[in-house]
């Protein structure tokens, strides 16, 4: 059984894309105002290979079950990114590869000149907040920058330094 994280190649856009659009779909999404509608969805090889952007993918039993990405935060402060689409299949959940993930990119944030991290989440997404918390991620009242998330009402931020 192979399973871990890796950098996003070309050739996972397409399941990439139907990954992330599953997953969103389970949790009862909406499609306008989130990560569903983002049109780099179809194109994340592309969208996460500018500078100081970075998109990982999770393998399971040799498949990607999902992702998680970096990238400086739209119209904010050049010291903050964000941690972006990271949505992992059913199948790949409770193994300890959200915990991986993060941390990896933390590591690639930290190396880009990022000091913080923000992220967007769903209020049905516990098991998600309950990995940003225990890695340090705390809320906050008000989103930030410009993600064109309007959709999601929970926001949260860590200190990368």
């Amino acid at each position: 059984m192979l399973c871990g994280i890796r950098p996003v190649q070309l050739t996972d856009n397409k399941i990439l894309a139907r990954v992330l659009r599953h997953v969103l779909i389970e949790f009862g999404v909406p499609k306008l105002g989130t990560a569903y509608a983002d049109p780099e969805l179809d194109h994340m090889f592309q969208a996460y290979s500018k500078p100081n952007h970075a998109y990982w993918v999770v393998i399971y039993d040799s498949e990607i079950l999902g992702g998680a990405g970096i990238a400086p935060l739209q119209n904010s402060e050049d010291h903050i990114c964000e941690l972006q689409k990271m949505y992992f299949d059913v199948n790949a959940r409770g193994k300890g590869l959200g915990k991986q993930m993060i941390l990896k990119l933390f590591e690639l944030a930290k190396t880009f000149g990022f000091t913080q991290c923000y992220l967007e989440t769903m209020p049905n997404m516990a098991d998600a907040q309950k990995l940003y918390l225990a890695n340090g991620f705390s809320y906050i009242d008000a989103p930030m920058g410009d993600t064109g998330h309007y959709s999601c009402p929970v926001w949260m931020i860590k200190s990368l330094v």
